[in-house]
């Protein structure tokens, strides 16, 4: 095999590409910090058992490991920000109010995470810490919204779900691990036969709210529908009525409910949503409540948030437009050299071709030219 083959869903990255991605990595943080949030930068790897330690033990076979050559302990290559930044804000920050932090590096995946994906995102999120209310997750979702509009992604949708819902129904439900396993995997496959075999030595109203669940999704109509089968069951209610109140403050979308989605079930706490566009075959964003992300730090407070992957998003959007430069051919003169870091000092790009060669430049508009007129350097139109 070739030196110069990557290895499988891992690529490079050329000028065209990697200019909309780099540009789209600064429009997201911009808008990040236009909310108030903080950057941090965790590290690309770190011990192993702070990276698969509580929610982040769902990761261990998405992990990549290797030894650490200095201590003899086992490191992994964070296959998701999320943790690193709850381990920032239980134990570096350690702030009593409210704290919001952004991110945006490399993360790396042992399995691409869908079809044709990479296995190395750029991943961009965006967490909030110690407000257990409402106003958090619409912050949140907000915040996800406006990233897509930055972004130049339109006629997008909102899936939302909850999964106290199914943990409601199945409370006080005696079963093994393994089963209720299956019950999220077919409830998230909407597989009913299966459920149904499932679930047999269940109680009746457990067993029939989970086969229920499978045909709650659509419109807000769903919510109606929801509140109507499983009103007996404690606590449903007040998960309904969470979610109603968030979509009563989403506008300019659609709005999706999906009651037996589950993605994540072992990772959220509470309303999560996901975000789609016709133009990927994937939700662009993931987010919601996760109450329990802090817990394996010692710090168990609220939490809320979303992620998304920069690369999958620069895929989804308009090309950019290409970035007007000037060009100057090559110049020995102190007047020259003085002119072309005169401009780039104002924020302007100049391209230099040097003696014998035509600069061969894709990713800039060269739509001037720095030239000599009655000893005086002046920019001119091209042309």
């Amino acid at each position: 095999m070739s030196a110069w083959v990557l290895p499988d869903h891992i690529a490079d990255v050329l000028p065209s590409e990697a200019r909309n991605i780099e540009e789209l990595r600064r429009s997201l943080l911009d808008t990040a910090r236009s909310y108030g949030y903080e950057l941090v930068m965790p590290p690309l790897l770190e011990h192993l058992e702070s990276l698969l330690t509580g929610a982040g033990e769902a990761l261990d076979l998405q992990t990549f490991k290797l030894v650490d050559q200095i201590s003899g302990r086992m490191l992994g290559l964070r296959a998701d920000t999320t943790q690193q930044v709850a381990r920032i804000d239980a134990h570096l920050l350690n702030r009593q109010g409210v704290a919001r932090l952004c991110y945006c590096g490399p993360v790396l995946h042992t399995w691409p995470d869908r079809p044709h994906a990479t296995r190395e995102p750029l991943q961009f999120g965006a967490e909030i810490y110690g407000h257990a209310g409402l106003e958090a997750d619409l912050e949140a979702l907000g915040l996800a919204r406006s990233c897509l509009d930055v972004a130049g992604v339109r006629d997008y949708t909102v899936d939302m779900a909850d999964v106290r819902i199914v943990r409601s129904l199945l409370a006080g439900v005696m079963a093994d691990p393994e089963t209720l396993r299956r019950v999220y995997a077919t409830l998230a496959s909407k597989d009913g036969s299966e459920l149904a075999s499932v679930t047999r030595g269940f109680p009746v109203h457990v067993r029939e709210g989970l086969l229920a669940l499978m045909q709650l999704y659509g419109d807000r109509s769903v919510l109606d529908e929801a509140a109507r089968v499983l009103q007996h069951i404690p606590g449903i209610a007040a998960h309904l009525t969470s979610l109603r109140w968030l979509a009563d403050r989403i506008g300019g979308c659609q709005v999706l409910f999906d009651l037996s989605d589950l993605r994540g079930y072992a990772y959220y706490s509470g309303p999560r949503f996901a975000i789609y566009a016709n133009a990927a075959c994937d939700a662009l964003v993931r987010g919601g409540r996760y109450d329990e992300v802090g817990s394996a730090f010692g710090r168990n407070r609220p939490a809320a948030g979303f992620s998304l992957d920069v690369k999958q998003l620069a895929m989804a959007t308009p090309s950019r437009p290409l970035q007007p430069a000037i060009r100057a051919y090559w110049g020995d003169a102190v007047e020259w050299r003085q002119a072309v870091a005169d401009l780039r000092a104002q924020g302007q790009t100049v391209v230099c071709v040097f003696p014998g060669h035509e600069s061969e430049v894709d990713e800039f508009q060269c739509d001037r030219e720095l030239v000599q007129v009655d000893g005086r350097w002046l920019v001119r139109p091209m042309g």
